[in-house]
């Protein structure tokens, strides 16, 4: 049905406090329906998808950094064995973010440091919906101090916290549903 972008932690704290939440995240998505995206990246997103494959999920892309399977694997160290597909950009972390954010009909964001901070700054800048599965600590912990510092928010953003991943994708899920309600047919 949607593409859901998940973002989080490659390395770090929050890795080993989310794990659990990751994996439980990808299995969420998974049971909606939906096509599951990351950065083909080690830590949370790769448990996500990990999570994501177990649960039977039909189809999970991620989008490398790097420009062909060998650089990915032996540049950047990340792994493939959780996607159907990854697409190799050749546009290193920024381009590949940005390209990733803007594929997605939405984001979920758990854990995190500096490029879940840059993933969300793209999505608030794409008016891209994102909900943060909180639990992990790291940078979505820490959102909404900086939401109140920056004032990301324009009219029809979205942005969603929840502590449960199925509650989560459900109330992602259902603002896309209003929100593409014209243009339900496309996401059959």
């Amino acid at each position: 049905m949607y593409q859901i972008c998940v973002s989080g932690a490659a390395k770090g704290d929050s890795v080993e406090e989310g794990k659990e939440l990751a994996r439980k995240l990808g299995e969420a998505i998974a049971k909606a329906g939906h096509s599951l995206l990351t950065g083909a990246t080690i830590g949370l997103p790769n448990y996500a998808a990990e999570g994501y494959k177990a649960a039977g999920g039909k189809m999970s892309v991620g989008i490398s950094p790097a420009s062909s399977k060998i650089e990915h694997v032996m540049k950047y160290r990340l792994p493939i064995k959780a996607y159907d597909t990854i697409l190799y950009t050749g546009l290193h972390y920024v381009g590949r973010d940005t390209l990733l954010i803007t594929s997605s009909d939405a984001v979920v964001s758990i854990g995190g440091r500096l490029g879940t901070l840059h993933e969300f700054t793209i999505a608030m800048e794409t008016d891209t919906p994102i909900g943060f599965l909180q639990g992990a600590g790291g940078v979505s912990e820490e959102i909404t101090r900086l939401m109140e510092l920056a004032h990301p928010l324009r009219h029809g953003a979205f942005v969603a916290f929840e502590n449960d991943a199925d509650k989560l994708i459900a109330e992602l899920t259902k603002f896309l549903d209003h929100d593409h309600k014209k243009y339900q047919a496309l996401y059959q």
